[in-house]
């Protein structure tokens, strides 16, 4: 017997925190669909997106073992806006595609959809309900910095090449302050994995 599955949607800027919120609910056995990992899937050594990219793009948007080189190919998208529309319109039916699959088979009493870019794209509109891990920009920049000591600048042209804060905060229906105390965090989410998993049975109801 065939479902669909309540579907939380996650998202947050760079540095929220996103990731780590995304494992505190696979630790509570929720299934969580990495639309990062649908990204790095749909152009692994074989697939046929790769070859249409170095096509493109020439022999060295490909690493000596195969692989994408991710950190050209951001330089080249960041500095050249056409060829980013070019990037997405290939990728993005592929990501959606490996995404709508994982989702349909989750198992769990709802599935998280994980995405930087859940309210850029189409993504959103696969959601029943959104949660935005939130952090003020000047922590989303330092917290960044330290993780992946990429300088200041190149991050900054990151979160200005994503939806602003204030944009994500009107279209979110649940906000996951990432800035307060640390030992707010689990009692947090325990009580958002509550809300969700009533939701799930409500939808269950509807239909």
């Amino acid at each position: 017997m065939s479902y669909d599955p309540y579907i939380v949607g996650l998202t947050g800027g760079i540095g929220s925190g996103k990731s780590t919120i995304a494992q505190r609910f696979r630790e509570l056995g929720v299934e969580v669909v990495d639309a990062d990992q649908a990204s790095r899937k749909v152009v692994e050594p074989g697939m046929p997106a790769l070859n249409i990219i170095a096509d493109r793009f020439g022999a060295e948007m490909i690493k000596n073992d195969g692989t994408l080189n991710r950190a050209a190919m951001r330089q080249l998208i960041f500095s050249q806006p056409l060829e980013k529309t070019w990037l997405e319109n290939l990728l993005h039916p592929l990501i959606a595609e490996w995404i709508i699959d994982r989702l349909q088979r989750a198992e769990s009493a709802y599935v998280m959809l994980e995405s930087p870019l859940l309210l850029e794209t189409e993504q959103h509109q696969l959601v029943n309900t959104l949660l935005l891990v939130d952090l003020p920009e000047s922590l989303q920049l330092s917290r960044t910095a330290e993780r992946d000591g990429d300088p200041k600048q190149q991050i900054q042209s990151i979160i200005d090449s994503q939806m602003a804060r204030d944009d994500k905060l009107r279209r979110a229906d649940y906000v996951f302050d990432n800035s307060l105390a640390l030992d707010t965090v689990t009692p947090r989410i325990a009580m958002l994995h509550e809300t969700f998993f009533h939701l799930a049975l409500e939808s269950l109801h509807d239909d």
